[in-house]
């Protein structure tokens, strides 16, 4: 249900000469006051056309509306002021919530079509550090928001699993590697030897030299190499999976790199038939001076290739696997140079369907306001942060709640909870410095708290032991009551800003205020008191764990029914 929609009706008889329905969506507000109404409408938009003051055209208006859906209809200056029937509009509401359970809000604006997600990439042989956290999660919610609103999401894992830092690994691991201490750790292992190539090679640069001729070896084929590769590859694998398993995340392809790299010297034949490379100091590129762009390197003078020709590669492989509606690439605000080079070389190839591909750049994490880099050393680990959340959230349960049954199945949703709930409620585009003591807190706007409203919403329901018919006749006309209702039906809406602005901090920010609202009726309002309004409160409160639980899964944030 759209609170808007019915003011939209009652207005588009009037003005809809003049105005469209979406014209009058756009213009209706809601005041900051709710002693100023519900909504309102701004008559300054119809002054030229009627050639009267904005205060006459809002009171002549105001004689025409159909009080049908409207306690008063008041012309306030140039504002049309609309107070609505609280009872018409909150049993309709809650009745289409019960009725509809985690269905409540679905869109279907993708029509079926598929939405692909470049999402987490890892680099294989390294850890999962904080730096990935955020691509993972806001992947995983956009995905979530894509089949809310009726696309097919597909989660690409493209994996990190290619390029010279192998040439360096290998080079490092040759040098002053240990099988046996490998095997037995193999990930902080190779982690050490990364970051001590790098510390080498600040004194001898021929250490770079050296990398590039085992990634040389590599890209050929060289048996050794592949094997080491594969090794490095399948022990990556096992360690992400961990992480993975903890956000409950699942990915439809792990397709990285390497998968592309009998598929990029199509690519270059292509681009070199259609006029579209030139040689420049013996590499290939691809001139971009008209689109303000830097060029884009296709191939080095040695013959080995690039980021841009892999995910040249892959966007072709994707249209024609996939045939998405929609290419998204969750990537950090530092990769927008390089796909805006992806797509104007995608132009340049007549693919019509790179209109359709969108980096969805986001902020950095800091820790003590530092970047996070592997290479230097600067590792905080994804896995060990959300251990630590886990047990934070096992402390504070064990202090207000010592005898909750599944201490542990609990302590894990709201310690990994917490940390993907501060990551999605951050502005994607905003940077934030890393605390886990604030993230898992039960007060405040965390995940905690949310998910705690959740909990103290089922906790009554379990108490007051009776049905809640979904046919319930709710009768609240209460303030608190209202505040509720009006946000719960606001949630479509939401839901389609989200994924149209590929903005999951909407949908956190919104049931932060959903929970806000809801404690503030809990607070004012005797819910489980038996009188005649019982039932319709019960009817409220079942709505509300309905719109808080999808909002939650939605971020990829589970639901505990006790805390």
């Amino acid at each position: 249900m759209d609170i808007k929609q019915i003011y939209v009706d009652a207005l588009a008889p009037i003005v809809g000469e003049h105005l469209s329905k979406e014209e009058i969506t756009k213009l209706i507000e809601v005041p900051n006051n709710t002693e100023h109404g519900d909504l309102a409408f701004p008559a300054f938009a119809l002054a030229r056309v009627f050639r009267k003051a904005p205060q006459q055209i809002a009171s002549d208006i105001a004689e025409q509306i159909s009080m049908d859906n409207f306690e008063s209809v008041e012309a306030v200056g140039p504002y049309i002021n609309v107070f609505l029937k609280r009872e018409n509009v909150a049993n309709e509401l809650v009745s289409q919530v019960l009725n509809e359970g985690e269905d409540y809000g679905d869109l279907n604006i993708g029509h079926g079509e598929a939405m692909t997600i470049d999402m987490s990439s890892p680099n294989i042989a390294k850890p999962m550090s904080m730096g990935h956290l955020r691509s993972t999660v806001i992947g995983n919610s956009i995905a979530n928001l894509a089949e809310k609103t009726g696309y097919n999401p597909i989660r690409i894992n493209h994996l990190g699993d290619w390029g010279t830092q192998f040439g360096k690994l290998i080079v490092a691991y040759e040098k002053w590697g240990d099988e046996e201490q490998v095997r037995k750790d193999p990930i902080n292992e190779l982690v050490k030897l990364y970051v001590e190539f790098h510390e080498r090679a600040e004194e001898n640069p021929e250490l770079d030299d050296e990398a590039r001729a085992v990634f040389k070896r590599l890209e050929d084929g060289d048996q050794e190499m592949i094997e080491l590769w594969t090794w490095f590859k399948d022990e990556s694998l096992k360690e992400f999976q961990k992480v993975y398993d903890m956000l409950n995340i699942e990915f439809d392809s792990y397709n990285g790199e390497a998968f592309y790299n009998d598929k990029m010297q199509a690519v270059i034949d292509e681009l070199e038939s259609k006029n579209i490379t030139k040689i420049d100091q013996g590499a290939t590129i691809v001139d971009l001076e008209e689109e303000n762009l830097p060029p884009a390197l296709i191939k080095k003078s040695d013959g080995a290739t690039l980021y841009v020709t892999r995910d040249l590669a892959a966007a072709i492989y994707r249209y024609n696997t996939y045939n998405f509606a929609k290419n998204v690439y969750v990537v950090g605000n530092e990769q927008s140079v390089h796909f805006k080079q992806l797509k104007a070389v995608l132009d340049k190839l007549g693919y019509e369907w790179y209109k359709d591909m969108t980096h969805v750049p986001f902020g950095l994490i800091t820790l003590n306001g530092k970047k996070l880099s592997t290479r230097k050393g600067k590792i905080v680990l994804l896995e060990q942060v959300l251990n630590d959340a886990i047990t934070l959230a096992t402390e504070q349960i064990n202090e207000k709640n010592p005898d909750l049954p599944n201490k542990e199945q609990v302590a894990h949703q709201v310690g990994v909870g917490a940390v993907v709930f501060h990551d999605l409620k951050t502005d994607r585009m905003n940077n934030f410095d890393f605390n886990l003591k604030d993230i898992v807190q039960f007060e405040g706007e965390t995940g905690p708290y949310v998910q705690y409203t959740f909990a103290r919403s089922m906790s009554m329901i379990r108490k007051y032991d009776k049905e809640i018919s979904n046919d319930t006749i709710v009768k609240l006309n209460d303030t608190y009551s209202w505040e509720v209702i009006k946000k719960i039906a606001d949630y479509s809406r939401i839901v389609e800003n989200a994924i149209e602005r590929f903005e999951p901090s909407l949908v956190a920010k919104y049931v932060i205020q959903l929970a806000q609202q809801f404690n503030k009726y809990y607070a004012n309002v005797r819910i489980l008191n038996d009188d005649d309004q019982l039932e319709s409160r019960m009817a409220l409160v079942k709505a509300v764990t309905i719109v808080i639980k999808d909002a939650l899964n939605l971020l990829g944030v589970e639901a505990p029914e006790e805390m």
